[in-house]
């Protein structure tokens, strides 16, 4: 196993896959957070894979990524699992790379239109494929907010840490009072991918190649991920595009749904 200059001394590679990744190069692909860290494992043959680790306290957690995963495999280009270890701390999850680079690489964000069809088209997609009546995973409001009155209650919950500078004037128990008292009407429910941001969908000739990360996909509300699919391409291309991207997936503006599902999303993790 080679570490490049990235590698992170918090969570070293599980010594049950260090002979197995010999050849085998590490290189930190995503650790915005102290409790989780994603390696992408680089092969000279050109293979990749993707070594994702949490520790075993944090939610979503490695079994909830892996529930998930081998429930959308029959309906989703999702990644392929090689290996993982639930009893572990960090527990991991070994997978296979999907082929493909996501909407943050700089060749896609040329081109912003083109960038918000494929995604918008790729979310539709997801909700069209994933069938609501067989999913074992529920985040419906009710579960949603019992979720978060847990968190709040084991004090995991920081607002001047987690929330995003729009509801930073919010004490925690104006959320949850917003929450509580402000709940949309439920419009459409479908399989939520639970974290549609552009660095979580791949592409490749602009081409759906894939999803990732889906530790929190489960049924819910639809504004539960066109909330956060408009609110990330407000971080990752700048504002005003949320319009288009609800035109190419085919539903009109919602603005107080959007504001909800935006400030649970702050919550949840």
């Amino acid at each position: 196993m080679q570490h490049q200059s990235t590698f992170s001394p918090s969570f070293p590679i599980p010594k049950s896959l260090e002979s197995s990744l010999s050849n085998w190069t590490a290189t930190v692909a995503w650790a915005p957070f102290d409790h989780a860290c994603t390696y992408r494992l680089s092969h000279p043959n050109g293979a990749t894979r993707y070594l994702k680790m949490v520790q075993r306290d944090a939610y979503p957690s490695i079994a909830d990524e892996l529930e998930r995963l081998q429930w959308a495999k029959a309906f989703l280009p999702v990644p392929k699992i090689i290996d993982f270890d639930l009893d572990a701390d960090p527990a991991w999850l070994l997978s296979e790379g999907i082929a493909g680079t996501n909407g943050t690489e700089p060749d896609l964000k040329a081109n912003p239109e083109l960038l918000i069809s494929l995604l918008a088209k790729a979310l539709r997609y997801f909700h069209d494929h994933a069938p609501v009546s067989n999913c074992p995973f529920d985040f419906r409001l009710e579960t949603s907010l019992e979720h978060v009155s847990k968190r709040a209650q084991l004090g995991l919950i920081q607002p001047e840490k987690h929330f995003h500078p729009e509801f930073q004037h919010l004490s925690l128990d104006e959320a949850l009072s917003f929450l509580q008292e402000q709940q949309p009407s439920s419009t459409k429910e479908v399989v939520c991918h639970g974290d549609y941001c552009v660095p979580n969908i791949l592409f490749d000739h602009n081409q759906l190649q894939g999803f990732v990360d889906l530790g929190e996909l489960g049924v819910a509300d639809v504004w539960w991920d066109l909330a956060t699919a408009t609110w990330s391409l407000n971080w990752n291309l700048g504002e005003g595009w949320e319009e288009m991207f609800l035109h190419e997936y085919g539903i009109g503006a919602n603005p107080e749904a959007i504001t909800y599902y935006r400030l649970l999303y702050d919550l949840v993790s």
